[in-house]
């Protein structure tokens, strides 16, 4: 276990830059405490010591606003960012070299017994505020982008965004979840609105190009009839 503490404090370093002393990230990093926490708590509930590991696990949820059930499985070198409002659930499994963003949740879908929370692989990056729901596994090497509802087994090197969640990346550029530049995510609803605005502004030209004026013994009905076959034909 303290082998485990002196790797979590060398991995602060490792992947945030703002880091500058040993005393100040033991003292003020709430993600390494809450990480700390559930450590001790995961060792009594292992011990079927339930009760002192679920008093311990909320006794740093008071302390950090981070929320880990005892009875999750954490791997090594996991790190938490700006920790506040994330919840990890009793059946959740989390590999090595994970990086958890502020208001992620990692959570069940409802109310059935057994294993009901995701499955993280390793080296997965989960940005603020996503929310990874139901017994569902995300594969290594992938991220979540930020604001995203992960409802589906996700594919190793991938990428997913948006509610409910897509793959927009994968099998590409391999994504390594210490890439913590996900600000620049591709947004498949935002392309899907320009597409579609774009056909419009064509179909407005269309129109205009062949707006009929009826001759001399022919209606105006004629004239739209000529317009909507050149529609139909776009």
């Amino acid at each position: 276990m303290f082998k485990r503490f002196r790797e979590d404090l060398a991995n602060v370093f490792d992947q945030d830059p703002a880091a500058r002393s040993k005393l100040e990230v033991i003292l003020t990093y709430s993600g390494l405490h809450a990480i700390w926490n559930y450590r001790v708590a995961h060792w009594f509930w292992k011990k079927h010591c339930f009760f002192i590991g679920r008093v311990w696990s909320q006794f740093g949820r008071f302390m950090t606003g981070i929320e880990i059930h005892p009875g999750a499985v954490i791997g090594r070198r996991f790190f938490i960012d700006h920790g506040t409002g994330i919840v990890i659930g009793e059946t959740c499994e989390i590999g090595n070299d994970v990086t958890v963003f502020q208001g992620v949740t990692l959570g069940g879908t409802g109310k059935e017994k057994g294993k009901r929370h995701p499955t993280i692989g390793n080296d997965v990056l989960i940005s603020c505020g996503a929310r990874v729901l139901g017994a569902i596994t995300i594969a290594d090497h992938s991220k979540i982008g930020a604001g995203s509802v992960v409802l589906h087994n996700v594919p190793a090197n991938s990428t997913v965004v948006g509610i409910p969640g897509r793959i927009v990346r994968q099998n590409g550029l391999k994504v390594h979840a210490h890439d913590l530049d996900h600000t620049h995510l591709p947004d498949p609803v935002s392309d899907k609105l320009t597409e579609l605005t774009q056909q419009i502004c064509d179909l407005r030209e269309l129109v205009m190009a062949t707006h009929i004026e009826p001759k001399e013994g022919h209606s105006k009905n004629d004239a739209w009839e000529a317009g909507r076959y050149f529609i139909n034909k776009f």
